[in-house]
């Protein structure tokens, strides 16, 4: 038996947030003393208190904690199962790649072109990301394949293939001590200002926030940081700044990923195309290695 209905969550969830039954009961469109009942009486089924309640105050009980944190995960759940389901039943549906600007190590084109031969071949709708939320986008379902970076990407649930593999380079003002090298180690770097990544915490970096390529090669070029990235995100080089291979940092792969069990064909055709697109890059890439 089901001791929950998704609107008594949501109304819980609600008042969690907002801590005060009245801006809750204004954002759900319902009177408070209805929403007041109904918080009471999913106490009672649970037979555990949610709220702390006082004349001035609403604070979460230890359960209500624990309520509030996976409860929004099942909501979650349940909204990204409407969604496939939906898109299943939906013949016509398009196809979503979510990635970051730039982040596609030259391959997207192609790998359009080569999907829209085949038979099966829907409109491929393009998102954009952060610097680090792409797999989110794939486990909630607002997004259908990805192209990520690993390691920096998390592929847990998710199915993938490597598309290219490539160094990485350090990006440092023209006149930098570094400028003039054919080649770094990670520890040259060792007491230059690298960025904080926006929504990637526990990064290494000491300077300012940047949320992405355009705003990091812009805090280089006025000489505020270093950044290190795949050889791909910064090409073509900008002036002002220049690229040198770090020979020790370990290499950065391009994956194409999608949920572990999505097994339409339209996405099935789709890797495949994006193999096929892959394929010349990854064998110069090949013939290159000494």
């Amino acid at each position: 038996m089901i001791d929950l209905e998704t609107r008594e969550l949501e109304y819980f969830l609600m008042v969690a947030e907002e801590l005060h039954f009245g801006r809750a009961a204004v954002r759900l469109s319902i009177a408070q003393p209805a929403l007041s009942k109904a918080i009471r009486r999913i106490e009672t089924r649970l037979g555990v208190p949610l709220f702390i309640r006082t004349s001035r105050h609403v604070a979460l009980t230890p359960a209500g904690k624990a309520l509030q944190e996976h409860g929004r995960h099942a909501l979650n759940a349940i909204s990204a199962a409407v969604r496939h389901a939906r898109r299943a039943a939906d013949t016509q549906s398009h196809l979503r790649l979510v990635l970051k600007p730039g982040g596609d190590a030259g391959l997207l084109s192609p790998i359009l072109a080569g999907y829209a031969h085949q038979p099966d071949a829907r409109r491929v709708d393009i998102l954009f990301s952060g610097p680090a939320d792409r797999t989110d986008f794939l486990r909630d379902g607002r997004a259908d394949i990805g192209l990520l970076y690993t390691p920096l990407d998390s592929l847990h649930g998710l199915a993938h293939e490597r598309l290219h593999t490539e160094g990485r380079v350090v990006i440092v003002p023209s006149t930098h001590r570094l400028a003039e090298r054919d080649t770094v180690q990670l520890s040259d770097l060792q007491g230059e200002t690298l960025p904080r990544w926006k929504g990637i915490p526990g990064g290494d970096g000491t300077g300012p926030e940047v949320a992405d390529v355009i705003q990091l090669l812009h805090m280089i070029t006025v000489g505020r940081m270093v950044g290190v990235l795949p050889r791909s995100l910064v090409n073509p080089v900008p002036a002002g700044v220049v690229c040198v291979p770090v020979t020790d940092a370990p290499p950065s792969h391009l994956v194409l990923a999608w949920k572990e069990h999505d097994h339409r064909p339209l996405v099935a055709s789709f890797v495949a195309a994006a193999l096929d697109a892959a394929r010349p890059l990854t064998a110069d890439a090949t013939t290159a290695e000494p």
